[in-house]
């Protein structure tokens, strides 16, 4: 199976995983992720059915456009991948316009545009929830049609759901398939990035997503969930079957400072 990139540059995305992950995947008729991100797991895997959540409403808004109006959606986020539209100064008046409307479509459009000019891809908020990643700087910025196109022909299976971790998992039924890629636990207390949504993910969401896997395990579903291999880690998922990886990390934005960091799968079989 050809592997296929997520049309969003994303900070801890898949895609180098794909292959683990898929290979610890079992079979089921539906797959659950309550962490979609770029959704680079969706995209690698053919399940019948998805539930694809996120607590990013600025993701799941896009991401349910791409999925009812595809053409249109395309064809308008082309205009912003022009030479003119990779300017500095274009750039902030686009993420000031985002930052103060709450046209749904145009939030949509100006949310990829700055996905794919913005610093490292990045998605950040500040505490009001203003969008507040700088300008990316680069030469030529890629207009991802083709995999937008494969996104939207996929999610006809899928649907998206903007809501927590914990009330997706309220959902999870006997015989359900959940992968969790969760904001990971940060390697230092300087190194975490987990405010890509306006709040944060702390130590004891790090602990609930535990509990949760166990619960739904009990209920009769598997899940799986990647994170950082640190004793912290390790202790809460020591009910489950982990196994470690080695992945290259790709928030750095000079390849030769992108360290290979070990991370870990853990498995919880359904029972």
């Amino acid at each position: 199976m050809k592997k296929t990139r997520a049309f969003l540059k994303w900070a801890g995305g898949k895609y180098g995983l794909i292959e683990d992950i898929q290979q610890q995947l079992p079979e089921g008729d539906l797959l659950v992720e309550p962490f979609v991100g770029a959704a680079s797991v969706f995209l690698n895997t053919d399940y019948p059915r998805y539930l694809l959540s996120d607590i990013n409403p600025d993701l799941i808004n896009m991401y349910q456009i791409l999925q009812q109006r595809p053409q249109q959606f395309i064809d308008d986020a082309k205009h912003y991948f022009t030479q003119e539209c990779n300017q500095s100064e274009y750039y902030y008046q686009v993420r000031k316009r985002f930052n103060a409307t709450k046209d749904s479509y145009q939030r949509s459009l100006m949310f990829l545009y700055m996905n794919r000019h913005g610093y490292n891809g990045l998605c950040r908020y500040n505490r009001g929830g203003g969008f507040n990643v700088p300008f990316g700087s680069y030469k030529r910025p890629y207009f991802p049609e083709q995999e937008l196109e494969f996104f939207a022909e996929k999610s006809q299976k899928a649907e998206f759901r903007c809501c927590s971790y914990v009330e997706t998992f309220a959902e999870v039924k006997a015989g359900d398939i959940v992968y969790c890629d969760p904001p990971y636990a940060p390697l230092s207390p300087t190194a975490s990035f987990t405010n890509y949504a306006s709040k944060g993910f702390n130590r004891s969401d790090q602990e609930r997503l535990g509990d949760l896997a166990i619960e739904a395990q009990q209920r009769g579903a598997s899940v799986l969930i990647s994170n950082h291999d640190l004793p912290l880690t390790r202790s809460i998922y020591q009910h489950s079957e982990l196994s470690q990886l080695s992945v290259r990390r790709t928030i750095s934005r000079k390849g030769q400072q992108r360290m290979k960091v070990a991370e870990l799968l853990a498995y919880y079989q359904a029972n």
